[in-house]
């Protein structure tokens, strides 16, 4: 059985993209084609799963600067106020040019291995 690094390491073979754990995938999917505030990520991974996948904020907030850091995903503050909010800011996600490419490129693998038969 392969390990994750072997499958990283043969996913990004030849390319730029930067190497995902299964987490960071599940985040870099939740934001692809969407900029989502950080508590509705583990919702939309939730709702997604019919409440099969869970992702606790000790998890969510680690994973997210792990994409940062990568270049995968950026962030900003909201502009709403506190007043408006009743609460703290919310920080927004989304998935820069290299994170989509990235989940583009690891999605293609996974199609064609999917679908892969021997020779």
């Amino acid at each position: 059985m392969m390990d994750t690094h072997s499958c990283n390491k043969l996913l990004n073979k030849g390319s730029t993209n930067a190497q995902v754990s299964p987490r960071e995938e599940i985040v870099l999917l939740a934001l692809y084609n969407k900029e989502l505030y950080g508590l509705q990520i583990p919702q939309a991974m939730e709702e997604a799963s019919d409440g099969n996948t869970k992702m606790g904020i000790g998890t969510l907030y680690p994973v997210l600067h792990s994409l940062e850091k990568k270049g995968l995903v950026e962030s900003r503050w909201g502009d709403e106020a506190r007043e408006e909010r009743g609460g703290a800011r919310r920080r927004y996600y989304k998935l820069t040019g290299s994170g989509v490419a990235t989940l583009e490129a690891v999605q293609s693998f996974r199609s064609n291995l999917l679908t892969w038969q021997p020779s």
